[in-house]
């Protein structure tokens, strides 16, 4: 689906294209059937599920919802989503240092493979280990995450570090997620700061804190393995909201990120002060899109979800495409040089 108006054509040359891949719980039972009609698609993913030593395509067509949501089995589905819808985009129509790339958690690793840090390979197969790694770290511990909706968000932060909880996710758009100990969830939610509503969320622990340290020590053995390489699109860090131009400290934060806030309220930022001008979300689409339109205002979104959507996209690249680049080497924007961190309270 678009969720923006057909954008008029852009001849700006400091256009700047964002692709934005989804995290967890924006799966959906059978999301990926209609992809298997494309040719190649099937087989594509049975090479992924040999790497991930899980069934993608059954994940993906027929596993229903209670199924999908086992982290070990929804985190190398969702790269491997984002992953295939990718390979369907001509990205490589526009120079990578107008197109910024940025995942939300978990999508933070289909992120890196677009970008040209990791291989597809590479990405599968570490999404399959932080996913069961992950799990493993949640049986040993009842802990869980609640989204905080509303109220002001430093005060709702101070809040929930008062209670002994984690501010796991800030997303921007009013949306912050508390993570830890089921009890103090409880607690928490009892008793909500100000003008805030708490939602439980259905997840299997609490993601991006320290209970996460054991998937954390398991995932740096497996970062050991890899070979990353430097950025060839500008790719955004869910640690601080900047842009990162080497390769290792990539993946050494991909690693990190398991203990981590994911701070994508901060790539919101940044994509604002590089003027994006048009964002396409890789699927599951929606959750990014719907906040990239409350933060964004104005710019066009393209959220795709199935191949019939892939026709909008190519037309929002084909027009970021159109110009030349105008940025030099020097230029904080380009590959190969770190943004500026985008402010905030960096984590």
């Amino acid at each position: 689906m678009t969720t923006a108006k057909s954008p008029r054509r852009i001849r700006d040359s400091r256009a700047v294209l964002a692709v934005l891949a989804p995290g967890q719980g924006s799966q959906k039972p059978g999301f990926l059937a209609p992809w298997l009609d494309l040719p190649g698609a099937e087989a594509r993913l049975r090479s992924w599920s040999a790497l991930a030593g899980l069934d993608l395509v059954h994940l993906g067509t027929k596993a229903d919802a209670e199924e999908i949501r086992d982290t070990a089995k929804t985190q190398p589905l969702l790269v491997s989503a984002a992953l295939l819808a990718a390979e369907q985009l001509p990205l490589s129509e526009v120079p990578g240092d107008r197109v910024v790339v940025a995942g939300h958690s978990v999508g933070e690793v289909a992120a890196a493979a677009i970008a040209g840090v990791l291989t597809t390979e590479a990405a599968i197969t570490f999404a399959a280990a932080r996913g069961r790694e992950m799990a493993a770290a949640c049986a040993l511990e009842p802990t869980g995450m609640s989204a905080v909706l509303g109220g002001d968000p430093d005060e709702v932060a101070a809040a929930i570090e008062a209670a002994g909880l984690y501010a796991a996710n800030r997303n921007g758009a009013g949306q912050i997620v508390a993570a830890g100990a089921l009890p103090a969830l409880q607690a928490f939610a009892a008793a909500p700061p100000a003008k805030t509503r708490v939602i439980p969320l259905q997840v299997a622990g609490a993601f991006h804190t320290p209970y996460m340290a054991p998937a954390e020590k398991a995932l740096a053995s497996v970062a050991d393995g890899i070979t990353p390489a430097a950025p060839q699109r500008i790719l955004l860090s869910n640690a601080d909201g900047a842009a990162v131009a080497d390769g290792a400290t990539v993946l050494a934060r991909l690693v990190a990120q398991v203990t981590a806030p994911v701070r994508f309220d901060l790539c919101l930022r940044t994509l604002a002060e590089l003027g994006v001008t048009g964002i396409v979300e890789l699927p599951p689409a929606g959750t990014l899109a719907g906040l990239a339109k409350r933060e964004l205002k104005g710019v066009p979104i393209v959220a795709v979800n199935t191949p019939d959507d892939l026709a909008a996209a190519r037309d929002l690249i084909a027009q970021h495409g159109s110009a030349p680049s105008d940025r030099n080497p020097s230029d904080p924007a380009s590959p190969g040089q770190p943004l500026a961190p985008t402010g905030g309270d960096n984590p």
